[in-house]
């Protein structure tokens, strides 16, 4: 095993016996154990790759775990009750490397029984996995997993929004006072953080994936990433804590560009994508010093949609411009308050002056009313252009755009011709589900000088190649991005950042 502190457990998820000695050879390369799930493998390979075992094990450097998950608890093959006790008696005594997993129901059996494997009870991870949710009983299903001798607890539980994280927090710190190694982990996108954190406080180990194909459980996050963008191995109980939220966040290159930054910057600091759908709660029971329910060393946040707004009725303190565009997207943590910016203004008008030069007089086109076509307005309008926003429903957007001396039309009969910038504002083109929609096509911006689109992953929109093919210039989003995480980064730290590291660091993502 690695000497590092912090363990990462590489789930190896083959279909076939003679595709595990490679996958094997894989998670060592990335990871600290392994874990061989035996229930991934194909109904008429598990007996093969039985028979292999002991090769396996004898042949690893690293620690490895043995799992046979039942499929109530996650398990991808259909294993019946039988077949799993038939399975772990089967074995003879484990090498000192090698770890059983076991859920509840067989510890609890074999704990009482004469047919016992012949297992030694420290090697043994007693474990628990709910699928929907954080169980009610949580506390009391603690309770009687560490009631077993089983040498480690381990707990696994759905988050469906970030604030499922704290019950898992406080386990972990249940177990610590209690000297009880113990896993806790909270799965699925809004879990992330338990994966990245938990090992700082205290927990046995934690899981990521060899690739992005091969997770084994929502929201695991490859090994690579975890050492390479994340820097998990530096993580501690001082380290400050920043991240973004939102829902989704997954498509953000925000982590990768702050923890460029930070690593440059040689600051014990990590960015974690945090997915929110209750923002309210979020910021009482996470966020807000005087309320939170989680120990942790937060100190700011990033915020993208659809929470820009939300998030001011829980500061302390705004700055006007962010006032009067009734939209936050940076949150500082400064001694027991919280104090809310906007560095999308400046992050969007930055690029744009340097690529068009003077906007003044400028006619400029606004696509969207979210809270990214409220930072366009507020900056254009500071740099003396007219403006007009087009939005799906104007007479929602209009009292906005008014109090910005803007313009405010229908998008269905848009034309652009005689305007100088189109700015898309919207979500259309984002990676994902609409990553091949566009707010208008070309023949809506023949005569537009500049188009500028705000989504910045994909690199490349279909925006922009619209625009392209109606001889636009153009401008992508990463530009705005990299400009207001500059912004954000001083905010945070009082530095100045590496924008250049910044920006490499968003271009590998995006190239891979």
């Amino acid at each position: 095993m690695k000497t590092n502190a912090v363990k990462i457990c590489v789930p190896v998820c083959v279909n076939r016996a003679r595709e595990i000695a490679g996958a094997m050879e894989r998670a060592a390369e990335v990871g600290d154990l392994i874990e061989l799930r035996l229930d991934y493998l194909e109904q008429n390979e598990r007996d093969p790759a039985v028979d292999l075992l002991p090769e396996y094990l004898n042949r690893a450097d690293d620690s490895i775990i043995l799992t046979l998950r039942s499929p109530n608890q996650g398990g991808r093959a259909s294993i019946d009750d039988k077949a799993r006790r038939s399975f772990w008696r089967s074995l003879a005594d484990l090498p000192t490397n090698c770890f059983a997993d076991l859920e509840l129901d067989l510890v609890t059996e074999f704990a009482t029984s004469e047919q016992a494997p012949a297992i030694d009870w420290r090697q043994v991870i007693c474990s628990h996995h709910d699928l929907n949710g954080v169980p009610v009983d949580l506390e009391r299903l603690y309770e009687r997993m560490a009631a077993t001798p089983a040498g480690i607890i381990k707990i696994a539980v759905q988050a469906n929004d970030t604030t499922d994280c704290i019950p898992v927090f406080r386990l972990l710190d249940r177990a610590c006072r209690a000297r009880r190694e113990m896993i806790a982990i909270a799965m699925g996108p809004a879990g992330i953080m338990t994966r990245l954190l938990s090992p700082s406080r205290g927990s046995f180990l934690t899981y990521g994936s060899l690739d992005d194909a091969s997770a084994s459980a929502p929201g695991q996050l490859t090994a690579r990433e975890m050492r390479e963008i994340y820097g998990i191995d530096q993580i501690d109980r001082e380290t400050e804590i920043f991240g973004i939220i939102g829902k989704p966040v997954s498509h953000s290159l925000s982590p990768h560009i702050h923890n460029a930054a930070f690593e440059a910057a040689k600051l014990n600091a990590v960015y974690i994508p945090f997915e929110v759908g209750d923002a309210n709660e979020f910021m009482r029971r996470m966020v807000q010093p005087r309320s939170r329910e989680i120990d942790w060393n937060l100190r700011g946040l990033s915020v993208t949609a659809p929470h820009k707004l939300t998030v001011m009725n829980r500061l302390d303190w705004i700055e006007p411009s962010a006032k009067e565009m009734q939209a936050v997207n940076t949150i500082v943590v400064r001694d027991d308050e919280l104090h809310g910016y906007n560095t999308d203004a400046i992050g969007l008008i930055t690029p744009l002056r340097e690529k068009f030069g003077s906007l003044k007089h400028a006619r400029c086109a606004i696509i969207g009313a979210g809270g990214a076509a409220r930072a366009a307005l507020w900056a254009l309008n500071s740099e003396g252009a007219q403006v007009t926003l087009f939005a799906r429903d104007p007479a929602l957007a209009e009292f906005f755009a008014r109090q910005f001396s803007a313009e405010c039309k229908s998008i269905a009969d848009a034309k652009f011709n005689g305007f100088d910038v189109v700015i898309n504002t919207t979500p259309l083109g984002t990676c994902g589900e609409r990553e091949n929609e566009t707010p208008v096509t070309s023949e809506k911006l023949h005569g537009v000088r500049l188009a500028y689109d705000l989504v910045y992953n994909p690199l490349e929109t279909r925006f922009l190649r619209e625009a392209r093919a109606a001889g636009c210039e153009t401008l992508s989003g990463l530009e705005m991005l990299i400009a207001q995480a500059v912004e954000q980064f001083k905010l945070w730290t009082g530095r100045e950042p590496d924008e250049e590291v910044m920006r490499a660091a968003a271009l590998r993502k995006l190239k891979q």
